[in-house]
């Protein structure tokens, strides 16, 4: 029974299986691509580091630190810090990362150069291998000449991968790698100059790295030293892509849920229109199970199929991953498929459907015979009871799989919690819209718009389920949009004189001068000139930082017992800061105690509040201070800001360089000037603010793409719930529209009765998700991003009439066999 009525409905239940097969195909492919991940981070991860493990610092090592990295015998060693270059052969400057490399590294994985000889030789032969991306946008060959600091070395290939280099950050400052021997001679690490040393280890395989770094790394942490082994690096890689995963499995699992409230909706209307058969089949002897197995069967089978085409299109949509994530990917992903994917792609078929399509099923259980004669809106009810458990079944079921996709509990609690509120909105709203109508019935309206009004409220209605689909879907992809927006509006700089747009770092007292004069000979402005004095934490509220390390007790967070402070001293807070607490000194006098101002995540993450003593070195000289104020800073502002600020009349004597900032107004003065400073001072760094607001728009741009990819399968799988469930609601407006036609009214009547009921829906849907996406966004931007939220008009101008013009196209082609065909062929055809 349930294959012969299956044989006759099967345009409809292709269209159920339709609003499954997308979600079904996002999970499986997201999970494949997921596994594929980690296990290619597992097996990868000494190519990945170049060795087994690595000891670094970003100071000279001590006396300790040394002793103990010459003693495990390193077997390659590196120095980097970053840097101005220079190309001789056509003047172009760049702000890289230089490694000074030493040994023979990497000892897993390779050096991928152009030509490929220069991996093996350029220590040998003094060259320089250069980012290949970066001889690219200079025009050079490898041949040319580099000129780093004070030497020119030969460039002796095009660099294009490495062991430890990431495409992001090369993006932000591309690699030159050249012989440690050389280092010294560039004189480009001075004081203040920014550096890291690493020391590069290749062990065999019976050394246990766990127990190395448990011994070893709390020794190095006192000596501000870290030890990173290849098994630490697969587990921060597999947390930071974990949520790379999350995001993505979240998205899938929006799309699933989206295809199950159209499998929900669709059965609902199908089941209804087979209430009178199935009382008949109970006239004739059928039981309650019988009854209900032919239709569970049917969604079973749905489910099903659906769930094995969903998993293959999956295997197939998986391999387009790696290619939107290549330029996050650290190295390249070899896909492999497995059978777990698959088979959960098919019991997540069949459970979704039946769960899904439960409720509206156990109406079948409820029929009675005499409904044969007395069908009706509310006849054949199932008790409230039973409603309330299959909710709550279902309630459980999405919480469980969700907390399996995220594995978080909370964020599976919030984000069910967020979906239920979602759509009781949109359930509301629409119930609410029903009601107006109803009491405020346009009864003076032309006959046509009366008709179009009726149907969204008469039997068989679809305005509740077509409110919520096409809702949900503008909700997601018009936040996502608004989202968007506010992410690329925290790296906006306006354009403007006041505003910064290159930053010369690393500049020496004796230079200070020199440098603003080769500013202001280019007719530009220096704003602002800015001390550097670099310090350590010696003690903390009467407790000595060694102590404090020592303490698995303490209160305050490590990285501020290691990190070497960069502060500043003046008169003034600035733009970016506000104070909360405590009173700004802005000058002291030389006998007055010193008192400073830290910001708020210092004061959080140090244990410190107003009145606390904290002991600095100063380059060897202790100054004892107390923290006078603090402040509330905001670092997402491209500017310098400090964690600590002295005031005037305390630093001025101390070690220090000096940061200098100014406005270039194009291309041509930002080079020249570059050119300039680069050839007078080659220990200096430059940064052009606005190649990094190139790069980062490119990045989010990358992330946004990822983004809508994944709100694809969201929003067409919610198109093709609406294709469903208007399409399903055809058979009941059909026998309307023959009846309108049979009474005299004409085609052009039917087609604007059809056309006003499905331009409401279709506005009134688009509508209130686009409200919900910009309550959300701005919840978004003022509870999460800090930011202003000025909303985009595209999803007014855009989303808004595209997706009510597809819900009245997909609404009026309902119709078109009754407009074509005479009453009595069209009931014919569809009996």
């Amino acid at each position: 029974m349930a294959w012969r009525d299956a044989k006759a409905s099967k345009v409809r239940l292709l269209l159920f299986m339709a609003s499954i097969i997308l979600g079904i195909a996002a999970v499986v492919s997201i999970q494949l691509f997921s596994t594929n991940l980690k296990d290619n981070i597992q097996s990868q991860s000494k190519t990945l580091m170049g060795a087994d493990y690595i000891i670094d610092t970003r100071q000279i090592p001590t006396e300790r630190a040394q002793a103990i990295i010459d003693s495990l015998q390193p077997g390659a060693s590196e120095v980097n810090f970053v840097s101005m270059v220079a190309f001789p052969k056509n003047g172009g400057t760049k702000l890289v990362k230089v490694q000074g490399m030493e040994g023979d590294f990497p000892f897993y994985g390779n050096i991928n150069t152009e030509p490929a000889a220069a991996a093996s030789n350029y220590q040998e032969s003094g060259g320089a291998l250069v980012d290949a991306t970066l001889l690219l946008q200079y025009n050079i060959q490898p041949g040319d000449s580099i000129k780093i600091g004070q030497i020119t070395l030969p460039i002796a290939g095009a660099l294009k991968s490495m062991p430890g280099n990431s495409a992001v950050s090369s993006s932000v400052a591309p690699p030159v790698v050249i012989p440690y021997r050389f280092i010294a001679a560039t004189e480009l690490l001075q004081f203040g100059s920014r550096k890291e040393y690493q020391y590069f280890y290749k062990v065999s395989d019976t050394v246990n790295l766990k127990h190395l770094e448990d011994k070893i790394g709390p020794i190095l942490d006192v000596e501000s030293a870290d030890l990173n082994t290849h098994t630490s690096t697969t587990r921060r890689l597999g947390k930071r892509y974990d949520n790379v995963g999350k995001f993505l499995n979240l998205a899938a699992f929006i799309a699933l849920l989206l295809g199950c409230i159209g499998i929900a909706s669709s059965v609902h209307i199908y089941i209804k229109e087979k209430l009178k058969p199935i009382a008949i089949l109970k006239c004739m002897g059928a039981s309650r199970l019988q009854s209900f197995l032919i239709f569970l069967i049917q969604i079973a089978g749905i489910g099903i199929i659906g769930g094995i085409i969903g998993s293959l299109l999956g295997i197939g949509l998986q391999a387009v991953f790696p290619y939107l994530l290549k330029d996050f990917l650290p190295f390249a992903l070899e896909i492999k498929i497995t059978a777990q994917p698959i088979l959960i792609g098919v019991l997540l078929g069949l459970f979704m459907s039946v769960l899904f399509a439960l409720l509206p099923l156990l109406r079948t259980w409820y029929v009675s015979p005499l409904d044969v004669l007395r069908v009706d809106e509310n006849g054949s009810q199932e008790p409230k009871k039973v409603r309330f458990l299959v909710y709550g079944i279902l309630l459980v079921f999405l919480f469980l799989f969700s907390f399996w996709l995220i594995k978080d509990a909370l964020y599976a609690l919030v984000f069910i919690i967020a979906t239920v509120f979602t759509f009781t909105m949109l359930a509301a709203v629409a119930l609410g819209f029903i009601k107006t109508i109803k009491r405020f019935f346009p009864k003076h309206w032309s006959f046509t718009m009366r008709q179009s009004l009726l149907n969204l409220f008469r039997p068989n209605n679809q305005t509740v389920v077509l409110v919520v689909a096409i809702g949900l879907g503008t909700f997601l992809i018009s936040t996502l949009y608004f989202t968007k927006d506010i992410l690329i509006a925290k790296t906006e700089v306006g354009q403007t004189e006041q505003n910064a747009n290159i930053i010369i770092l690393d500049v020496q007292p004796e230079q200070r001068d020199a440098v603003s004069k080769s500013i202001t000979s280019k007719n530009l402005r220096v704003l602002s000139n800015i001390p550097l004095v670099t310090m350590r934490m010696q003690s903390i509220k009467g407790k000595l930082v060694n102590t404090l390390r020592q303490d698995s007790t303490r209160q305050i967070k490590g990285w501020i017992l290691n990190h070497e402070f960069r502060t500043t001293y003046r008169d003034s807070l600035i733009a970016s800061e506000e104070l909360l607490e405590g009173e700004w000194r802005a000058n002291l006098k030389p006998e007055e105690p010193v008192v400073i101002s830290i910001s708020d995540n210092l004061a959080f993450d140090a244990n410190l509040t107003v009145g606390d003593p904290v002991v600095f070195n100063v380059q060897g000289v202790l100054m004892e201070t107390t923290v006078g104020s603090i402040r509330k800073v905001d670092w997402s502002q491209i500017q310098l800001n400090f964690s600590i600020v002295f005031p005037a009349g305390v630093l001025e004597q101390a070690p220090q360089f000096n940061v200098l900032t100014t406005f270039v107004p194009d291309d041509a003065s930002s080079a020249a000037l570059q050119r300039d400073l680069v050839a007078k001072f080659p220990n200096v760094s430059i940064i052009d603010l606005r190649q990094i607001f190139t790069v980062v728009d490119n990045i989010l741009d990358k992330v946004s793409w990822v983004i809508n990819f994944m709100a694809f399968f969201s929003i067409f799988t919610g198109i093709i719930v609406l294709i469903g469930s208007v399409r399903t609601s055809k058979y009941q407006r059909i026998k309307e529209s023959v009846l309108l036609r049979t009474l005299g009214a004409k085609n052009k009547q039917i087609l604007q009765i059809s056309a006003f009921e499905y331009l409401f829906l279709g506005l009134l849907g688009s509508l209130v998700g686009l409200l919900l996406a910009l309550v959300s966004s701005l919840c978004l931007a003022l509870f999460v991003f800090k930011e202003p939220f000025v909303p985009s008009p595209i999803p007014f101008l855009i989303f808004l009439p595209s997706i009510t013009l597809l819900v009245l196209g997909i609404g009026l082609s309902n119709i078109q066999t009754v407009l074509r065909s005479s009453p009595l062929e069209v009931l014919r055809r569809e009996s």
